[in-house]
């Protein structure tokens, strides 16, 4: 049975941590007297009020333990309403309709960094920081987030952290999950610390560097600039930023084993070397294609190659070049990194890397097979094997996956879209991804499609944020059933 108490009470929590999430914000928005400061201390009040309207009733309920049923309940819930929390400021501050204020809200938390803003830059500074906030909050996860410095929930949130990063073979790196949101926490908090000192000393200035950083960290995207990073025209600030999305893309648990004093965590992992020979093999192939077809030079060719390639297949999409005009090689290229996504544990989205490795190896064992029929064949992982039920669920997922897709991108079709637009705004938008092709692309935004296919997107993008399961699994009778 679902307990109805526990829920309202940590949705409760979360709607007050989002609140106060809002602070720094409101508070930049205050001292530069912005519209934005009236907006988001409106919604600070509204987050205070609701969220307090369902934890305080409910402020007894302690559970020891919280059911998977439960668990996924509340992600799913949570990430619903914290983005129409995270909405109101865009609705009330920018007069943004409330269809627009939602997509950008639910493009943030799920760091996914598809916009329908025409015009970022006349945004109040106050309210462009908020939405790289939903970014990083989003990017480690509310959930998670909520475990970390929310003690009350004591043993029972491993069922959540599992809905919150549902990956194949989830990492719990401390015997409390609460120790283990805490750890991933700091290690993000460093990198993120890092990487704004850094931009800051290649020229960019200090609040684009935090909203920056913001995206990059939890692979968004979302920018201060209508041109994204292509604004700044700095190689240094280009490498800077190709390196950490890489390393966003990179599952956060190996950071935390390397700072326990296993220097070669980062190599000894399958999935990781896996991902970083993907993702070398397609910038060198990206890198020749454009070479003196776009840029003469071959130093420039790889510079835009490798940000593009890490940009995408992190999810994070920033860019730096439109890669519409880029030959047909590199366009398919990128579409295809829009499919692979990042590691599992990590903050990007997509099908993830370690998927794709056990699709990879049960195929190769279902030739093998063929061959010879009454052989045994264990598939493993790092040298481990990967247990049967594992590999069922990863079918199960990507068979979703693409029903979801293929389902969505016939409904954009349906309502008047082009192929390339509508195919590549579904893999963006489940993908966490940001940019697609056609009316979509790098140099345009999602603002002029119909209000029926925003919400769909908005769907999509809550759907690949939390791996597709955690939702459809709601809609089951049997999930509501004792």
């Amino acid at each position: 049975m679902i307990r109805l108490s526990i829920v309202c009470r940590i949705l409760g929590a979360l709607i007050l941590c989002v609140g106060a999430a809002m602070l720094p914000a409101a508070v930049l928005g205050a001292v530069e007297d912005d519209p934005g400061a009236h907006a988001l201390f409106t919604a600070m009040a509204v987050a205070a009020l609701s969220g307090g309207g369902l934890f305080v009733p409910w402020r007894a309920a302690r559970p020891t333990n919280i059911s998977h049923r439960e668990g996924m309940l509340i992600v799913t819930l949570g990430w619903v309403i914290v983005a129409a929390l995270g909405a109101f400021p865009l609705w009330y501050g920018a007069q943004l309709s409330f269809t627009d204020a939602y997509f950008e809200s639910m493009s943030g938390f799920t760091t996914t960094g598809s916009s329908i803003l025409t015009d970022i830059e006349a945004l109040p500074r106050s309210l462009l920081l908020w939405r790289s906030t939903t970014h990083w909050l989003g990017g480690m996860g509310i959930i998670v987030l909520s475990l970390a410095i929310l003690p009350f929930l004591g043993v029972g949130g491993m069922q959540l952290y599992k809905a919150e990063v549902p990956s194949p073979v989830p990492d719990k790196l401390q015997p409390r999950i609460r120790d283990t949101a805490a750890s991933l926490w700091k290690v993000y908090v460093a990198l993120s610390g890092i990487e704004i000192l850094l931009l800051m000393l290649c020229g960019m200035g200090g609040f684009d560097a935090v909203c920056h950083t913001f995206g990059t960290l939890a692979t968004g995207g979302f920018s201060t600039k209508n041109t994204s990073v292509a604004y700044y025209a700095s190689p240094a600030i280009d490498t800077v930023i190709t390196i950490f999305m890489l390393a966003s893309g990179i599952n956060f648990a190996l950071y935390f084993q390397t700072i326990q004093g296993r220097p070669l965590a980062l190599w000894r992992d399958p999935e990781c070397r896996c991902f970083l020979g993907i993702v070398a093999l397609l910038t060198a192939l990206c890198t020749w294609d454009i070479w003196r077809s776009v840029y003469p030079s071959l130093l420039e060719s790889l510079r835009y190659a490798a940000f593009q390639v890490v940009s995408i297949i992190t999810t994070t999409g920033f860019a730096t070049a439109d890669f519409e005009s880029w030959p047909p090689l590199s366009q398919a290229l990128l579409v295809l990194c829009m499919f692979f996504g990042a590691s599992t544990g990590s903050t990007g989205g997509g099908i993830k890397t370690m998927r794709l490795m056990l699709l990879a190896k049960q195929s190769l064992r279902e030739l093998f097979r063929l061959i010879h029929p009454r052989s045994v064949v264990q598939i493993k992982l790092g040298g481990k094997p990967v247990p049967a039920d594992v590999q069922a669920s990863v079918w199960g997922f990507f068979t979703l996956y693409a029903l979801v897709f293929v389902a969505a991108s016939l409904v954009l079709a349906l309502m008047g879209q082009d192929l390339a637009t509508a195919f590549t705004a579904v893999a963006a938008t489940l993908g966490n991804i940001g940019p697609g092709l056609g009316t979509v692309g790098p140099a345009e935004n999602f603002a002029h499609l119909p209000m029926a296919a925003k919400w769909l997107l908005s769907l999509c993008m809550l759907l690949g944020r939390l791996e597709i399961y955690t939702v459809l699994v709601l809609l089951v009778p049997e999930f509501w059933r004792h």
